[in-house]
């Protein structure tokens, strides 16, 4: 066995990773080693050949690839260690790591952790549709890679179960390269995506979006030959009558995504039920003191600009963590309030500006935001236009006073 030992260990080598770990060297990590299970650098952005990445954060628009190989870059001009198929067997609370690959076996021993781990989809199997097992069901994000790294047709006339961004993103792509793209089927009154992929990948190229249906059967032999979608009624329940055939070869889903926390539950980190992710503080340590987490293994993020520029929160504090001598803290609570779905960060434990960033639960004109605690507000600002597909972010100036009080902040809306 292989021992190592390194200031800063990032779990996952995609843009949260990548950018957690540039920032940690940048903010006085001696050595930053970056573990990742694939061959590649980038996580999901080498097969994501669409532009609109970095326009938040750099004001230039690249793709995918483009804006991993910034990153890829960074991470070599600041001589981060790369240990790539690499498989992270366990995790202690000492921050000490086993992981396997070609090498051997390896014990990293690391005085903080960020971990990145990304997430993964939504499959058939998640939502239990009826009906036969043919070919022709994928992912979007399989679909994606099939037709942007390796020039596969997923199908021809092709159905899209969910609005979400990358099943929007395939509808648009798919019918650029001469499918059928028969309709994105969506069981909620609204669309997931980002408001703007609605326009530009649907309404642009006349795709119908079916809001308030889901596919109730799927029909086929060896491959997919039709699917059956239904309207649903108020509790999302298919109405028998308003049963459609629509004859396909391709079913493709995009239901949503699950952050990936095996590993954090290793470490015995405790994990959100709403989103899925790590409890965090206002710098994204988890309940495990010097273990942090970014990226959409916390939560999952409208774009990857917003997603970077968190993960680069987490690898400059998982930098001073190494550094600062280890106080116990007081801490209170944040909860999600009238019309929030979920809120991070769940703790705050030191005074000043904290960014809460959350999601609404259903889209709304003309709201006054708050955050409060149980004897005032401390925060609220109106917002014309709210979306879940939209996360939200607001900075809130927390006083020593609110949390020597300990009293728990909510968001919420009116």
């Amino acid at each position: 066995m292989k021992k190592i030992e390194s200031d800063v260990v990032v779990i996952g080598a995609g843009p949260a990773g990548l950018s957690a770990a540039v920032s940690a060297k940048q903010h006085g990590a001696r050595n930053v080693i970056i573990l990742d299970r694939n061959s590649w650098l980038g996580g999901i952005l080498p097969q994501c050949i669409h532009d609109g990445f970095g326009v938040e954060e750099t004001g230039s628009s690249m793709t995918g690839p483009e804006y991993a190989e910034k990153y890829v870059k960074l991470a070599e001009k600041h001589n981060i260690e790369f240990m790539m198929e690499t498989m992270v067997l366990k995790i202690n609370k000492n921050h000490e790591i086993s992981a396997i690959n070609k090498k051997g076996i390896f014990k990293i021993k690391s005085k903080s952790l960020v971990l990145a781990m990304g997430c993964r989809e939504k499959t058939r199997w998640n939502i239990l549709i009826p009906g036969s097992r043919p070919s022709g069901i994928y992912t979007a994000g399989v679909a994606q890679a099939f037709i942007n790294l390796y020039n596969i047709m997923p199908g021809k006339n092709i159905v899209i179960l969910g609005s979400g961004d990358v099943g929007l993103i395939m509808a648009r792509r798919l019918k650029f390269e001469g499918a059928n793209v028969l309709g994105v089927v969506e069981i909620l009154p609204h669309p997931t995506g980002l408001p703007r992929n609605v326009v530009q990948c649907l309404d642009d190229y006349d795709i119908p979006l079916y809001l308030n249906h889901t596919v109730t059967f799927i029909e086929g032999k060896d491959r997919v030959e039709k699917v059956t979608i239904a309207q649903v009624d108020k509790d999302l329940n298919p109405i028998k009558s308003t049963k459609k055939e629509l004859k396909c070869d391709t079913l493709l889903l995009s239901l949503g995504l699950i952050p990936e926390n095996e590993l954090s539950l290793d470490v015995g980190v405790k994990i959100d039920k709403i989103t899925g992710g790590p409890i965090v503080n206002q710098v994204f340590e988890t309940s495990v003191p010097g273990v942090f987490a970014c990226g959409n293994c916390l939560q999952v993020y409208d774009t990857v600009d917003m997603l970077s520029m968190d993960s680069k929160i987490a690898g400059e504090n998982a930098s001073k963590y190494v550094k600062k001598s280890k106080k116990k803290k007081k801490n209170i609570s944040v909860k999600p309030g009238k019309g929030v779905r979920n809120v991070i960060p769940q703790i705050v434990d030191e005074k000043g500006i904290t960014q809460f960033s959350f999601r609404v639960k259903k889209p709304k004109q003309n709201v006054m935001i708050s955050c409060a605690n149980e004897e005032k507000i401390i925060f609220k600002k109106k917002f014309r236009w709210v979306n879940p597909a939209n996360m939200i972010k607001i900075n809130v100036d927390i006083s020593s006073d609110i949390i020597e009080k300990g009293q728990s902040l909510e968001v919420s809306l009116k």
